[in-house]
């Protein structure tokens, strides 16, 4: 038989051939992956919860800022002081109710919480524009409530929202769970006041340096910024919203906003001159064409005015008697006393510079301390301030500070007349203030303090006695002839212009004789120069709570500041119509 064929067969490996990883390979590579992977979830990690804390403390910035933003916006209306009486309590409860409501407005609106507040921002410019309409309505008392409730209430409500939302996903794991459930609520609160109060410094410091620094140019800023952070196209229902601040809001400050605002005015008397912002509030200049005078206004409250139906022969004709009897300053009799043009005035708060302006005319040598750039600048452009003074631009307790040794005994007048009405600079009313001004003060010179204020309110009485601890001999006299018993209860206030004439000796204070040269050829000096109008100490109020105000005992005077300023509030809404202030 033939060989039986043999079928090839593939070759087998050897097992000493198969290259397979060793146990502690195999163990050493799961645990590099493991890391790997460990690593990378670590790092995520990380990088997502500092997004969370990023984007939460902008939104707290947003609503910080734009608080501050809303007062300002309210001051011109209101007053600055009244607009912050119930600020703290709308806060409040805006995000007390922003926080625990957060799961609710998540599922009540069709989109995402944050998509809504670029609306609500770029309409609040809007509302306060017709909410202003009805602030004559409102009153000063619940009017800024009412505004901020309707305005920024709703835009806190929702950015707070937002903010409990992104602050879900923050891992607070490693903290006991009690900690872990109020460290978000507290860390944004704390978060939110400590950007509040560091904002409002930087934006009163650069104010008016620019059209976006202005009161509705941060507004329409910050509703940009919220749209930059929440885009969507929910934004096409915001342009009603812009079309009006284009061409309907007159305060923005634009000159198309101003030519509106006095095509409005014109129709009734009036006309802006020019306004813009700065440090110490919304300043504008206005002509009453039917009555023929000029005033400057800050906020709601006015510095001065002055006729312009008169003829201007030397100075202006000032339109408020109080500024003309401050220049009675020259007129007390005192020992010594060297020529006008031998002497030296410093005049604190200028105002439209009334009083300067007669001090330079009788050819005084007069500084003026004033601490807003932009009244300096409108009282030398619109009425008429005289170049020949020195100028200090600056605040006058540290200037004074600083100058009452270098310029001890040199001022023979010192005029103090800062604005007040319920929003006084409270520093210059202390006694280390005045005991600053007493060292500048030569032995023989005088001083004029003024001060608007109620005397049915402690602060008149609290500034009064504090005035005479430094000076020991004053005379006092008010603006306005007093009022009956009967005035003052039905109007539940005694408010007007109070001027104190000091020395720094104890004899009596005395005017001298009025002489032609006085009066600068001015109608209004001759009717009012000599102050009239004597208040005696019957007049001022006693009691515990009247004492002496001194630099760390400031809340004696701030703690009225709320009652007297609504008073001044409805004073002033008599001295000007209410568009005029409405209109800002």
């Amino acid at each position: 038989m033939p060989p039986r064929k043999q079928t090839a067969k593939a070759p087998q490996s050897s097992p000493k051939e198969v290259s397979t990883p060793s146990a502690k390979e195999a163990e050493d590579e799961l645990k590099r992956l493991a890391a790997q992977a460990k690593e990378n979830t670590f790092a995520n990690h990380v990088v997502n919860q500092v997004g969370v804390y990023i984007r939460s403390l902008v939104l707290i910035t947003l609503m910080a800022v734009y608080s501050n933003v809303s007062l300002l916006a309210l001051s011109p209306v209101y007053g600055q002081i009244p607009a912050t009486a119930w600020h703290n309590t709308v806060i409040w409860a805006a995000l007390f109710i922003g926080w625990s409501s957060n799961l609710a407005l998540r599922r009540a609106l069709p989109y995402k919480t944050i998509f809504f507040i670029p609306l609500v921002a770029a309409y609040i410019p809007m509302a306060q524009f017709y909410l202003f309409k009805l602030s004559g309505t409102f009153g000063a008392t619940y009017g800024p409530a009412i505004t901020e409730g309707l305005t920024l209430a709703p835009l806190l409500i929702l950015t707070t929202a937002c903010t409990a939302d992104t602050l879900e996903v923050a891992d607070l794991s490693h903290l006991p769970g009690f900690i872990a459930d109020a460290t978000p609520g507290i860390g944004a609160y704390a978060s939110f006041r400590v950007v509040e109060l560091e904002s409002i410094k930087h934006l009163v410091s650069s104010i008016g340096k620019s059209l976006p620094q202005t009161r509705m140019g941060l507004e329409v800023v910050l509703a940009v910024t919220y749209t930059i952070m929440a885009r969507s196209k929910l934004l096409l229902l915001a342009i009603p919203a812009l079309l009006h601040a284009a061409f309907m809001n007159p305060h923005i400050l634009t000159p198309h906003a101003t030519a509106s605002l006095n095509a409005t005015l014109n129709a009734q008397g009036w006309s802006v001159v020019d306004r813009w912002e700065s440090v110490t509030g919304y300043m504008s200049v206005l002509d009453s064409h039917k009555d023929g005078f000029r005033v400057m206004r800050c906020d709601h409250s006015l510095l001065g005015g002055e006729w312009t139906k008169f003829k201007k022969v030397r100075v202006g004709e000032p339109i408020y008697s109080v500024f003309t009897q401050l220049e009675a300053v020259r007129l007390v009799d005192v020992p010594d006393r060297v020529p006008d043009n031998e002497a030296k005035a410093l005049n604190i708060g200028l105002g439209i510079g009334t009083t300067p302006s007669a001090l330079i005319a009788h050819g005084i040598d007069t500084t003026i301390i004033e601490i807003d750039p932009i009244v300096y600048d409108f009282a030398k452009k619109y009425f008429g301030l005289p170049s020949n003074h020195t100028a200090e631009i600056t605040d006058a307790v540290q200037w004074t500070q600083k100058k009452m040794v270098e310029q001890a005994s040199t001022y023979d007048y010192i005029i103090h007349d800062v604005f007040t009405g319920g929003a006084e600079p409270i520093d210059l009313f202390t006694q280390e203030f005045l005991v600053s001004l007493h060292a500048l003060l030569k032995p023989n010179g005088v001083v004029a303090i003024n001060y608007a204020g109620d005397f049915t309110l402690p602060p008149l009485s609290i500034v009064v006695n504090t005035v005479r601890s430094v000076f020991p001999s004053c005379r006092i006299f008010r603006e306005s002839p007093q009022p009956s018993e009967e005035e003052v209860e039905q109007n539940g206030r005694d408010f007007d212009n109070v001027i104190m004439f000091c020395v720094k000796t104890d004899h009596e204070v005395a005017f001298r004789k009025v002489r032609e040269a006085d009066y600068l050829q001015s109608l209004a000096r001759k009717a009012y120069l000599l102050p009239k109008h004597e208040v005696h100490d019957s007049a001022l109020l006693r009691g515990n709570d009247i004492g002496i105000l001194r630099k760390n005992e400031t809340e004696k005077l701030a703690k009225w500041h709320i009652q007297s300023a609504r008073g001044h509030w409805a004073v002033m809404r008599h001295v000007l119509p209410e568009h005029i202030w409405e209109s800002w």
